[in-house]
């Protein structure tokens, strides 16, 4: 009863509107591609889908550092003229990053294209295109969490889920494949930046003349923790997620990367809906509540909460998925409705970890989040690469318990840190 008045006290609180208001948006996008997918799967082939795989699997890795790391500490800084500096840095690093992309793609093309078995060939030209509309809206989506606009936030994930499955569905349905699971991909990363840069310049463009490269120098001085450490944290934490599919799509045999990512994207699909809006409130809310002292506690409440929030929802999926699958997508898709009864149990502990992970930036534990993203490369892309050698038929399977033993870890790691270190320390160089 105790657990039950806190979790109540809990949903009436600013943090639990906030996260309705996050979730709200994210629904709308999650029923519009569930609702898109069984038309998908029956206009795409396995085959399309692990060109998808492959693609998506690259800008994801881009994505993960395109603005190295700045955009999350925008909304720690007290001071607004520090964010402001901060969105900067994050902006010159999204050019930067997309530049070099386009370099990259254009000098190594061939030997990306012999390292993805052709599968990108003649659609590398999308990957800077893509990184530079993702990072613009990752920048631009942290200022809106850090002013609390969330209602703006839930806007733009409409327009990304209309915008991607429109375009996947219309190109499709004209025989355009696989380029339109790769172009909706696209807008599904960038889509909403317009609606972001017009509220910024509405509502802060006063501030601009504020800007200097005096204060960029010292800002980048005081924050220099986040691309030296938290960036090569978010790259291996992408990568553990990522190069596995990337080893699946490139070296096994058959379309397994094209049902591992379908059955990842229907698992993420209903967890989105609460954890990505649960960590974006998590993050605004934590950095107050580190100002004050009242992490640890405000942390506990949050796992409490995801906990009872996620556990039966996905027993019904394990349950269920190997019948139902087949009869949703249709018959060619049997193996992700197996995938996803083995994916559960990894995606019930990060569903839990992943929004409560912000407190070890906002704790200044950049350090030991990358080491716990290595460790998680290490773990998911070893297991991935054995198995892909020795017992080709168990890689999904593999990839799924190894994920699950790493997200296990790192949340008991976390927990253990926030006791130890959830009071308030300045950034001081």
């Amino acid at each position: 009863m105790k657990v039950m008045s806190r979790l109540h006290t809990l949903m009436q609180s600013r943090f639990a509107r906030n996260i309705s208001i996050l979730a709200g948006g994210t629904a709308f996008a999650q029923l519009v591609g569930l609702i898109s997918l069984p038309f998908l799967t029956r206009i795409y082939t396995p085959e399309d889908f692990t060109i998808l795989a492959t693609y998506a699997s690259i800008l994801a890795l881009l994505i993960s550092i395109v603005c190295l790391r700045f955009e999350v500490a925008i909304p720690i800084p007290e001071e607004l003229d520090d964010a402001v500096h901060l969105l900067v840095l994050s902006i010159i690093s999204v050019i930067s990053i997309t530049l070099l992309t386009w370099f990259v793609v254009s000098v190594g093309e061939t030997w990306i294209n012999k390292q993805t078995n052709q599968r990108l060939e003649g659609y590398l030209w999308l990957l800077p295109i893509g990184v530079f509309f993702s990072g613009l809206y990752k920048a631009l989506q942290y200022w809106v969490i850090r002013e609390k606009v969330f209602s703006l936030v839930a806007k733009t994930r409409m327009t990304q889920a209309i915008a991607s499955n429109t375009t996947q569905l219309a190109l499709g349905f004209m025989g355009v494949t696989p380029f339109g699971l790769l172009f909706g991909q696209l807008l599904n990363s960038g889509a909403g930046c317009i609606r972001l840069i017009k509220y910024f310049i509405q509502e802060y463009k006063s501030i601009l003349s504020q800007i200097s490269v005096a204060k960029l120098k010292s800002v980048f001085g005081r924050y220099d923790r986040f691309p030296k450490y938290s960036t090569w944290e978010a790259l291996t934490n992408s990568a553990g997620i990522q190069v596995p599919i990337l080893i699946i799509a490139t070296f096994t045999i058959g379309v397994e990367a094209g049902f591992l990512i379908l059955a990842m994207r229907l698992l993420s699909m209903p967890m989105k809906l609460i954890s990505k809006a649960v960590g974006q409130v998590y993050l605004a809310e934590a950095a107050e509540k580190y100002h004050k002292g009242e992490l640890e506690s405000f942390t506990r409440k949050t796992i409490v909460m995801l906990a009872k929030v996620g556990f039966f929802p996905l027993f019904l999926v394990c349950a269920t998925a190997p019948l139902a699958i087949p009869f949703i997508l249709g018959d060619g898709w049997q193996r992700t409705g197996v995938l996803i009864s083995w994916m559960v149990p990894w995606f019930f502990i990060q569903f839990i970890a992943s929004p409560i992970s912000m407190s070890l930036h906002i704790t200044n534990n950049q350090i030991i989040a990358m080491l716990l993203q290595v460790t998680g490369l290490v773990i998911r892309a070893g297991s991935v690469w054995v198995a892909g050698n020795y017992f080709n038929e168990w890689v999904g399977e593999v990839y799924a318990i190894s994920s699950f033993v790493f997200y296990l870890l790192y949340l008991i790691v976390v927990i253990f840190l926030i006791k130890k270190n959830g009071k308030y320390q300045p950034v001081i160089k």
